[in-house]
């Protein structure tokens, strides 16, 4: 798959430096290389499939998809001030506000209940502090595990998420439910195994952000917002930075900055003008191997977009009225 996406891009590399030097040469006129720019709107007619975790998640808290769509969109209708926060982050990120509001009603709608008020997320942030807890698996420190010699590869890396991409891979690659060193390891994501210590598939505050996640973006957030840097050693310190609205924010601005990079670096497709291809990304992560696939794709003269999922779906269908919001 690598080498499938790199070869295009060569090409097309070489192709933009020729017509930079032929342009100069004063041959012809300028000629645009632009991103190619996803349409508005849906891709898919009807909405996906809503996973059935999320089904009988919201089933058992006794209420429903529109209930929670409600709830939040009446959350972000009445609190000024944390609209106020919304767009001052994105634009220090240098994206759209949709796209946070986006990534908000999804997560509020599928994944968790919407609190009454802003103020209520910086309340619940205040009930982990001083809480003494620690990432790893058993009886194996995170600290301890990333030492291994299987990633020595890693540490070459000085930017957090390229260090935590590798460190990701490694696990998937020579850990993943295998055992290694007369140790076994579970059949699961790296972070849910390392990283959760509640339980499996949490994530916090009013972002949803999970542990490895923040800590790949740490030194993003760090540069556009001047937050301090992660340290995995300090889980308490990782918790108060994605609980905290003020800072989860930042961090969900940094996912879906990340998201609409990759999409134009590795697929030469500009994302960032339909919030629900930015939501379904916030939702499903990996925007990197994703943005690979859909390169390949295009490479091989399929003329393809890529499309939203269930979350992202609704984020276009209702995309007039969560404008209305701003």
């Amino acid at each position: 798959s690598r080498t499938n996406v790199q070869g295009p891009r060569i090409v097309l590399t070489i192709a933009r430096n020729l017509i930079v030097a032929i342009t100069l040469a004063g041959l012809v006129p300028a000629v645009s290389l632009a991103d190619d720019k996803v349409p508005s709107g849906n891709r898919n007619a009807e909405q996906p499939a809503i996973p059935g975790a999320s089904v009988r998640r919201t089933k058992a808290g006794k209420t429903s998809f529109d209930l929670k769509y409600e709830k939040v969109r009446d959350l972000l209708k009445t609190d000024s001030k944390l609209v106020g926060k919304l767009k001052k982050t994105a634009a220090a990120y240098g994206i759209a506000p949709i796209h946070m509001v986006g990534a908000i009603v999804g997560e509020h709608t599928y994944n968790v209940d919407a609190y009454d008020s802003l103020q209520s997320y910086y309340v619940k942030a205040a009930s982990y502090a001083g809480n003494s807890f620690r990432f790893g698996y058993k009886d194996e420190s995170i600290a301890d595990f990333v030492g291994r010699p299987e990633f020595a590869e890693c540490n070459g890396y000085s930017d957090s998420y390229r260090l935590w991409t590798c460190r990701e891979d490694v696990w998937q690659d020579r850990f993943r439910g295998k055992s290694v060193g007369g140790k076994s390891y579970p059949n699961n994501r790296f972070s849910a195994v390392f990283f959760q210590p509640f339980y499996a598939g949490q994530t916090f505050g009013l972002g949803q952000i999970n542990p490895l996640t923040a800590l790949m973006l740490s030194d993003l957030v760090h540069q556009k917002s001047g937050y301090a840097r992660l340290d995995e050693n300090d889980a308490a310190g990782v918790y108060k930075a994605i609980m905290d609205p003020d800072i989860s924010l930042a961090f969900m601005a940094a996912v879906i900055r990340k998201s609409i990079d990759d999409y134009r670096q590795i697929a030469d497709v500009d994302i960032s003008g339909n919030p629900g291809v930015t939501a379904t990304l916030f939702n499903i992560g990996g925007s990197q191997q994703r943005a690979r696939a859909l390169a390949a794709k295009r490479a091989s003269g399929a003329a393809n977009w890529p499309e939203e999922n269930y979350y992202g779906w609704l984020i276009n269908d209702r995309l007039d009225e969560l404008e209305s919001l701003l």
